[in-house]
């Protein structure tokens, strides 16, 4: 099986700017832009499609690791956002995706500034052009707002660009800029039309299913800092899934399949209020309804990505019950096949095991008891868990030898 490498990017990428929306009030499509604006000046600078592929991939991501640093860091209002921890935790996470073009420092040194002022002090010259392409597509967004601002201020914004040359910009990235971002292309920022600009502008680029774990590892870390009592729900449900993927003895192709869709259960997340994600005391009716639409807006999301119908399905349905009490669908019985039930075990044995604000850690034992009682109770597939039992037994033995 083929993914679309593309279209998983700009699907993860709408989530990441829910949470930079969320986290800094960062305006919707911010990927999209500064991916399309890349992609328009590396053609001008003539680029190879191989290379333009990596830099709006990159430029996709390029805040990926905002979620990450804001949460561990917890910083207070108006407090910095450390650059150097936000670039370097940024260029870790795309460092092992698997981009046609070598990318190795596009994310480390886009906050790079010609003169030397930027968090590492490269001067031109000493980082890569896509950083620089990358550098002055985002601050010429965040600094004029292009999916609103109107066509008669673009004169305003080209001699932005041309007073900052040779200290915030570099030439060649503003000279480039200055040649793409003409009234046509201002237009085709905007909110109502960005997603079809994207679609044109970013090359198509197909990849292996079995070389997904890199990008369903990153889209776990984004997810997972949504919230604290997350950080590695995602992570660690995925891996669950993957042993006991090896216990049924699956075929690769099927195993790296089931596992994207266990990191990608909870992207929906991603557009639920953190303070209900937090909230120490029972949730009122309301906010359990918001919280439960996060499995639709999984949903969604993956939805709109060609192939990924199963993966969709089987993500989405991770809350789904056998007698039918669960959501968002109220699937039951032979509508849930064996994947989805073996992601919503492997999730429920790792929320119920984490600890949250309603409850502490539980030892395995605990754990095992409560999915017991739900099996017994018709609510999840009880040779599944059985099995989970079996293997995770196994594998917390193995740990504790270690």
């Amino acid at each position: 099986m083929l993914v679309k490498m593309d279209e998983l990017v700009k699907t993860i990428s709408t989530a990441l700017d829910i949470v930079e929306s969320n986290l800094l009030g960062c305006s919707a499509n911010h990927g999209k832009r500064i991916s399309t604006l890349c992609a328009a000046m590396g053609r001008h600078l003539g680029l190879d499609e191989d290379e333009i592929s990596a830099i709006t991939t990159c430029a996709m991501f390029h805040d990926n690791a905002l979620t990450e640093y804001i949460l561990s860091e917890r910083p207070g209002p108006g407090q910095d956002i450390n650059l150097v921890l936000h670039c370097r935790y940024g260029q870790r996470n795309v460092g092992t995706l698997p981009l046609r073009a070598d990318a190795s420092d596009y994310i480390l040194f886009h906050h790079e500034q010609p003169d030397g002022n930027g968090p590492f002090r490269r001067r031109d010259g000493e980082f890569s052009l896509g950083a620089e392409l990358i550098a002055i597509a985002d601050m010429v967004d965040v600094e004029f707002h292009l999916q609103t601002i109107p066509p008669d201020r673009l004169p305003e914004v080209h001699q932005h660009i041309k007073e900052l040359t040779g200290t915030r910009y570099t030439k060649r990235a503003a000279d480039a800029m200055l040649s793409v971002l003409d009234e046509e292309m201002l237009l085709s920022l905007r909110d109502d039309r960005i997603v079809e600009t994207a679609e044109k502008a970013i090359p198509s680029w197909d990849i292996s299913i079995n070389d997904t774990t890199s990008i369903a590892v990153l889209t776990a870390r984004i997810v997972n800092y949504k919230s604290e009592y997350t950080k590695e729900h995602s992570t660690q449900s995925a891996d669950i899934v993957w042993n006991l993927c090896a216990h049924y003895n699956l075929d690769l192709e099927t195993r790296a399949q089931i596992y994207l869709a266990a990191a990608l259960h909870d992207l929906g997340k991603l557009q639920t209020p953190t303070e209900i994600l937090e909230k120490p005391g029972k949730l009122t009716a309301a906010e359990f309804d918001v919280i439960k639409n996060h499995a639709l807006h999984t949903h969604d999301l993956l939805s709109t990505i060609p192939g990924f119908e199963n993966i969709c399905k089987w993500a989405s349905c991770h809350h789904e019950k056998l007698d039918g009490s669960g959501y968002p669908f109220g699937k039951e019985g032979d509508d849930l096949d064996f994947p989805s039930r073996l992601i919503a075990c492997s999730d429920i044995y790792e929320a119920v095991g984490s600890k949250r604000p309603y409850h502490d850690t539980r030892t395995h034992e605990e754990t095992m008891e409560i999915m017991y009682e739900m099996a017994s109770g018709g609510l999840i597939d009880k040779d599944i868990t059985s099995d989970i039992d079996l293997v995770m037994t196994a594998h917390l033995a193995q740990h504790a030898r270690l």
